[in-house]
């Protein structure tokens, strides 16, 4: 694509990165068999190649963002399929945030847009009041159908049947391997998972320290910045980023680390790309340091010899969080886990395409976010599973809301699997799903 930005606007490494990615792109559309929003509306400013123009005529013009270009850029999941499927290596991820923080710089909302947005960015990422929030929200359900913005119904909707209380595996401190210590490990504890459902974490640590595996839980890491970088805000987004990274360098510069393990998939795309978001400032080699070493779960069990396991011959339907498969190129390695531990793994059809859930996503745009839903649920129960597996909490909650079957990470199958308790999902399937 032949791009006009001057050479004053390339001096900002924002428009340079973004100059590269456009120049890439060769307009053939192979994009667009994959996007999930053009799948459900049709319109061409709805796929990836309709939105690369937007951005394309609003950078290089230098303007503001109008309502019109708002609109298409909003309704993209970022899922990432369009950068598995792309044949010339697009790098569409960084050009759309990159015109998410354009737009949050130029653009101002209508003032219900602002107050939800802001409520969100002061909330999701800190799990005290996070917990706090799903508790009114139950509260609140009763009146659901008094409230006419569907956004405000979506969050309601979002509370758990049973709001779990802050778990004491959580707090910073350091797990012993049980017997011989053969690695040592970050384990990022999250926000949100640890308010909707902490057990994932324990999940973690159990396995992991049975098979070996000493994990430090350090002080002062928190939430990843996900949350608020798909909203535009880049200045929250880097204080969180810098507190983990700061975290966990003193970890490594300290007794050193094996790997920096996540069990949440949309927060592990963005820690790997902590290199990339700090490239320009002082904080750039230890960012990159921190990106070479983060793994999803799956990604460092595979690198551990693991016995055999046997588990119960479930039929287990396995959803690939967009964030995995798209955003962390990690797709064989958990149906591999799965498989090698006894479970017999069910792919479902259209496995590239979004749930809907995509961070905020389906709190912002639930009309399409429920549809994503309904065809990702129908897609996954047509395989006749007795349970779903995920790699993300976001997916589980999306998919647990209308499955007819328990929803579960799929850490905590693996760790069932090796020795440790029954997930509580399969004795009852209630557990995960919105509402009681």
């Amino acid at each position: 694509m032949q791009t006009t930005f001057t050479p004053e606007q390339l001096r900002d490494p924002a428009i340079e990165r973004s100059n590269e990615v456009l120049r890439s792109c060769v307009h053939c559309g192979f994009c667009t068999a994959t996007c999930p929003t053009y799948q459900v509306l049709g319109d061409e400013l709805d796929s990836p190649r309709g939105r690369i123009y937007l951005i394309k005529d609003m950078l290089e013009n230098d303007r503001p963002a109008d309502a019109a270009t708002v609109k298409h850029i909003d309704r993209c999941l970022g899922c990432l399929s369009c950068m598995s499927t792309c044949p010339s290596g697009v790098h569409y991820g960084h050009l759309v945030d990159h015109a998410r923080t354009h737009i949050e710089k130029t653009y101002r909302r209508p003032l219900r847009d602002r107050w939800l947005r802001r409520v969100l960015v002061m909330i999701l990422p800190y799990p005290g009041r996070f917990r706090m929030a799903l508790r009114l929200a139950k509260i609140a359900r009763p009146m659901r159908k008094l409230i006419p913005d569907e956004r405000l119904r979506a969050m309601l909707d979002m509370a758990p049947a049973k709001v779990a209380a802050p778990s004491p595996f959580d707090a910073p401190q350091t797990h012993k391997a049980i017997g011989q210590r053969r690695k040592r490990v970050v384990m990022m504890t999250g926000c949100a998972q640890r308010a909707l459902d902490p057990e994932i974490n324990a999940a973690t640590l159990r396995l992991l320290t049975r098979l070996g595996v000493e994990v430090v839980i350090p002080k002062g890491e928190g939430c990843c910045g996900a949350l608020v970088h798909h909203m535009g805000r880049e200045e929250e987004t880097h204080g969180f980023a810098a507190r983990n990274i700061r975290a966990w360098t003193d970890v490594i510069n300290g007794t050193g680390l094996d790997g920096i393990v996540i069990n949440t998939s949309g927060c592990g795309t963005t820690v790997k790309d902590y290199g990339y978001i700090f490239r320009n400032s002082d904080m750039a080699a230890d960012a990159a340091r921190v990106s070479a070493l983060a793994m999803d779960i799956t990604e460092f069990l595979t690198t551990l010899d693991l016995h055999e396991a046997k588990a119960e011959p479930l039929r287990v339907a396995y959803h690939a969080a967009c964030s995995l498969q798209h955003g962390q190129k990690v797709t064989a390695d958990p149906k591999q886990l799965l498989t090698r531990a006894g479970f017999q793994v069910l792919s479902p059809k259209d496995p590239h395409l979004c749930c809907g859930s995509a961070g905020t996503y389906n709190l912002l745009q639930p009309k399409i976010a429920n549809e994503l839903k309904s065809r990702k649920v129908r897609a996954l129960m047509a395989t006749h599973p007795d349970v779903i597996s995920a790699g993300n909490i976001g997916c589980m909650m999306q998919i647990g809301s209308a499955a007819g079957v328990p929803v579960v990470h799929t850490v905590q199958l693996l760790d069932w699997a090796y020795g440790g308790p029954k997930p509580a999902a399969l004795d009852n399937p209630n557990q995960i799903k919105r509402g009681a």
